[in-house]
């Protein structure tokens, strides 16, 4: 169950009806860099929608009661096997995207940046990540721009018009 409001409340919500419905839910993103790059994954073939499309670090919903933090350092974890990093928060925006097959993403994300000193291992969990890689934002940005079918409705949403919140 996720936060999601239904009739102006915030209640638990299965994810799927969430998606099913265009619900607007909690969520958060977390963009990792190592110096000037950005840690970028490709989503798994098995993911209920858009699989083995680019996606920015790790993203995903908190459980309900979750708090927003506790939530982007359990998923870094889960996803990508990185754990005890220092989270930035950098804020909040909503955004809605059609993600194909009927499913609609309106999240009201919290935002997180990580600096790390080095790349750190990453242990990908392969249900979750399909394939990682490093990218300056810049290098991102011409990606997205020549081919943006390769990548997820967020973070071509949030390279567009939320990028100062990520550099």
């Amino acid at each position: 169950m996720i936060p999601a409001w239904v009739d102006g409340a915030l209640v638990p919500v299965e994810k799927l009806a969430v998606h099913q419905r265009g619900l607007r839910h909690k969520a958060v993103s977390v963009f990792l860099f190592a110096g000037e790059r950005l840690l970028i994954q490709q989503r798994a073939a098995g993911k209920y929608h858009t699989p083995g499309l680019w996606a920015n670090t790790c993203c995903t919903h908190p459980h309900w009661g979750e708090a927003a933090g506790d939530c982007a350092q359990r998923r870094l974890g889960e996803e990508l096997g990185i754990t005890g990093v220092a989270l930035e928060p950098r804020g909040e925006l909503t955004y809605r995207a059609d993600v194909g097959g009927g499913l609609v993403e309106h999240e009201e994300v919290s935002l997180f940046r990580v600096d790390c000193a080095a790349e750190p291992q990453v242990l990908a969990t392969p249900a979750e990540v399909q394939a990682i890689r490093w990218v300056t934002l810049d290098a991102l940005a011409a990606e997205i721009a020549a081919a943006p079918e390769q990548f997820t409705p967020w973070i071509r949403i949030y390279m567009a018009e939320h990028r100062h919140l990520i550099a």
